[in-house]
């Protein structure tokens, strides 16, 4: 990381006047409270660090985070690689077999929920990480040294929203070489938002398992979580094709209605008949807040306990 000087950081207090050292009862210049052309003016100097030196060590930890990437090209290719293989399973496999409510191609139906299910998993790698860096000592290493507790955290949220960025355009890419064409427009950019803003509430998630669970090897154990949870929604059926207390179980899922909002800004709804599915633009916005809501702050209480 950066050297730098602490915020809170005083000059010295040498009274000397003349060239010599900064400390002391001799001749020497003093910076700070010593008199003369060389005295050196800092008051300004803790508001505006607190504040560049943040946005300074949140560069800081993204910069490690996706120098990590280009230096690990394995990680890379199954991060990306398993989306796009997915989508290719579950549209050429699945397809010609599975029925839409109301009829219509089941491709244009699958990929809005796939681009939710990859948004899905993307706490899996959160967790990995954040694992890993605790238990080898990074993060120890990163709150012994004078840098904003808060910038480790941001950082990697950015990190894994550019990733998620780049994940998303290349499963779209995909998408439209098999032949998925959606509305363009203002509501392309308004489900790709809600497609990060669903994987910026489940960042807070990752960070916290990340900080519960003792080795990466646990952290891996959290696909058997996250794949139910993507199962048990509408992201590959309708919930009016399950049997009744599924069906409500799998509507009332977060992830169902951001893969309903997206298919809707994509141009191919798929109407149902409770509550939560005829509002799934609405909730789109507001399960990704209740999430972050709970598992932030207990994000950052795990992070501030870590030193006990």
């Amino acid at each position: 990381m950066s050297t730098r000087v602490s915020p809170d950081a005083r000059p010295s207090t040498a009274t000397g006047t003349g060239a010599g050292a900064d400390t002391g009862t001799g001749t020497g210049q003093g910076i700070g409270t010593g008199s003369g052309p060389a005295a050196l003016d800092l008051t300004d100097l803790p508001v505006r660090s607190r504040t560049y030196w943040l946005l300074a060590d949140v560069g800081n930890i993204v910069r490690r985070g996706l120098t990590h990437y280009r230096r690990q090209p394995v990680n890379i290719a199954w991060q990306l690689g398993f989306p796009i293989l997915s989508v290719l399973l579950y549209g050429y496999v699945f397809g010609s077999a599975m029925r839409v409510p109301g009829g219509g191609d089941y491709r244009d139906f699958l990929m809005p929920g796939m681009f939710a299910m990859t948004m899905a998993f993307g706490f899996i790698n959160t967790a990995t990480l954040v694992v890993h860096d605790s238990t080898k000592g990074v993060i120890d290493r990163f709150r012994s040294m004078s840098m904003a507790p808060s910038a480790v955290v941001a950082g990697r949220g950015v990190t894994d929203l550019l990733v998620a960025c780049a994940e998303l355009a290349i499963m779209m890419l995909t998408a439209l070489a098999m032949g998925w064409r959606p509305d363009t427009g203002l509501g392309f950019l308004a489900a790709f938002g809600l497609l990060l803003w669903l994987r910026f509430a489940l960042i807070w998630i990752g960070v916290w398992l990340g900080l519960l669970v003792p080795n990466p090897e646990a952290a891996g154990g959290l696909f058997a979580v996250a794949f139910p949870l993507t199962m048990i929604s509408s992201i590959y059926v309708a919930p009016q094709l399950m049997p009744d207390w599924l069906g409500w179980v799998a509507a009332w899922n977060p992830l169902s209605s951001t893969a309903a909002a997206t298919r809707e800004l994509f141009g191919t709804p798929v109407g149902g008949d409770s509550w939560i599915e005829q509002h799934a633009l609405l909730m789109a916005g507001v399960w990704p807040v209740v999430l972050t809501l709970v598992f932030l702050p207990l994000a950052a209480r795990r992070f501030r306990r870590l030193s006990r």
